[in-house]
């Protein structure tokens, strides 16, 4: 099926690398963070951190999720370290802030980060005012996307109708639930090496790799016809 912006009132949007661009390398500042933050729980060298990190991930839908498993970390104090990182890199998109404005409906966030973090960087990127709500790890309970129940949980807690709504994320993987819910999918394809992970074509009915043009684009198919004069 092909994305039909004129069925959606509700636009929910990934955070990390789907709103800013890879090249702010913001992630890999958190990435690193939690190496260290494992090195230090488990005594291991940084191999051995990052085999364990990256293991917990792909097992887990995130790092967080396996420590939790494993380990019974405190998410809070795992979250408030990997998040203290600098966000310089990040620039204010005045542009983007007003292509999601004009958006009808509803905008939300639905992210594995915490809102802490998330409210930092769309206050960097100076689009807060755009989204009327997220859904955050702490909200799905530690049970990240690619999880079914933080889906369900999102749908419920903010009213979120599936059948009109799209959800845009460049992590192919957590695009195959919102898609068996009954939401249109966009997935951001922007050539990492974790994007097309699990990537299930069936549940995908767009492919974009610029979040911009593809904005343009809805906008310009959701724009009334111009009349011509008499």
């Amino acid at each position: 099926m092909a994305f039909d912006p004129a069925r959606v009132d509700t636009w929910i949007f990934d955070l990390d690398y789907t709103l800013y661009p890879v090249a702010a390398r913001v992630f890999e500042q958190i990435d690193q963070r939690m190496g260290l933050f494992i090195e230090g729980l488990l005594g291991c060298d940084h191999a051995e951190a990052r085999r364990i990190q990256k293991m917990y991930f792909h097992d887990h839908g995130t790092t967080l999720a396996g420590l939790m498993h494993y380990h019974a970390i405190d998410p809070h104090e795992f979250l408030g370290f990997v998040h203290d990182i600098d966000m310089a890199a990040l620039d204010e998109a005045p542009r983007l802030e007003e292509k999601l404005l004009a958006l009808p409906g509803r905008r939300l966030i639905f992210t594995n980060g915490d809102a802490p973090y998330a409210s930092k960087v769309l206050d960097k990127l100076g689009i807060a005012n755009c989204f009327e709500g997220m859904w955050d790890i702490h909200a799905m309970e530690y049970r990240p996307k690619p999880e079914p129940s933080a889906y369900a949980g999102m749908i419920a807690a903010l009213g979120v109708e599936p059948e009109r709504a799209v959800f845009v994320e460049d992590s192919a993987r957590n695009l195959s639930p919102a898609k068996a819910l009954g939401m249109q999918t966009v997935w951001l394809d922007l050539g990492t090496d974790w994007g097309d992970r699990a990537k299930d074509d069936a549940a995908i009915d767009l492919v974009i790799d610029d979040i911009g043009q593809w904005l343009d684009a809805c906008l310009a198919e959701l724009a009334p016809p111009s009349q011509s004069l008499p």
